[in-house]
């Protein structure tokens, strides 16, 4: 009896989220739709301009996913990004290989990635000044060495995918973008697949849980915990060149401007879950969009104020989730081998 109540109550509220997400979903459509209706151009605009931006954070939170669902808190994101940035930016403006600057920045940012694994997991560093290191590091090398008047050979552009891209509303947002956009949806999709479906997603979330228990049933916590902090150091790296080689095609100091300390607002919002990461920066994306459309629409905000918006939701976010979401029971603990 007491089973079969407790199923009930499960089920209950199993079925009370998912009326209330499809209920927010349907909602969300009908405003879509509703707002195309009146203006598609502008619609249209908005939808891609919260694509672009999101993409960023979305790479971001894999990043911090990875890391934290193997029980390493890493705070470096920032730092991974920037310094990520300015390698591909660089190679770019040396060599004018779009590919080749591609691919140094993600191995820049799985060599940051190997960095923190080697002092959280070797040397037991505490994880969060570890992060911390990461991100001066990275600011003061990128600001020492960058310099004014470099021109690159171009950006990634636009790849339509055929028919698909010419389907109304959805077809331009979707299926006409850069490739780097395109990686990072595919990457969420990979990730919540790899993380829930695959026995090395189970043994993840085991050494982020319970490594002790883990190691007991021949699971090689170092080992695992150091290649998920290299491939979310990938995830980081690519996040930083898309800001260089897709998003703006050039390298500023501090260009970052924050994102890597939101993915982590945002991957805490997503409940260390892809796909709920994923829509978690899309909101924070359609929040930068719409304050550029509120300036198109002659509703001018003071600069700082629209500056700050991404901010505010942060604190807003993290004081408003954190509490109810649940981090890794051993996130943050180094482990120590019997």
């Amino acid at each position: 009896m007491i089973s079969e109540t407790v199923n009930k109550k499960s089920w209950s509220s199993i079925n009370w989220k998912l009326v209330r997400n499809v209920v927010l979903g349907l909602a969300v459509i009908a405003a879509i739709v509703f707002f195309n209706a009146r203006s598609p151009e502008k619609t249209s605009a908005v939808l891609s301009s919260t694509l672009r931006y999101a993409v960023p954070l979305i790479l971001g939170a894999l990043c911090g996913i990875f890391c934290e669902r193997a029980g390493i808190v890493n705070i470096g994101i920032e730092g991974q990004m920037l310094f990520s940035a300015f390698l591909s930016y660089m190679t770019n403006v040396w060599t004018g290989n779009l590919l080749l600057s591609l691919l140094v920045g993600m191995l820049t940012g799985a060599i940051m990635g190997l960095f923190l694994a080697f002092l959280s997991i070797k040397l037991k560093l505490n994880q969060t000044i570890g992060g911390t290191v990461i991100n001066i590091m990275a600011t003061g090398i990128t600001g020492y060495f960058y310099q004014t008047g470099l021109t690159t050979q171009g950006k990634l552009w636009n790849i339509p995918l055929g028919p698909l891209a010419k389907i109304p509303l959805i077809g331009p947002v979707l299926f006409n973008n850069p490739p780097i956009t395109y990686m990072a949806i595919l990457l969420v999709i990979f990730s919540q697949v790899l993380l829930f479906h695959t026995r090395w997603g189970l043994r993840t979330r085991a050494v982020g849980e319970h490594p002790r228990a883990a190691d007991t049933v021949g699971v090689d916590v170092f080992k695992l915990r150091y290649w998920n902090v290299i491939i979310g150091g990938v995830m980081a790296g690519l996040a930083g060149s898309f800001l260089t080689l897709e998003g703006v095609g050039m390298f500023e100091r501090g260009m970052t401007n924050g994102r890597g300390f939101i993915a982590l607002a945002v991957m805490i919002f997503g409940k260390w879950n892809p796909i709920s990461s994923a829509l978690a920066a899309l909101f924070f994306g359609f929040a930068n969009a719409m304050q550029i459309q509120l300036q198109f629409m002659g509703i001018q905000l003071p600069h700082q104020f629209v500056g700050m918006i991404p901010y505010l939701l942060t604190i807003i976010v993290v004081s408003g989730f954190v509490g109810r979401s649940r981090a890794p029971a051993a996130e943050g603990i180094p482990y120590e081998k019997e």
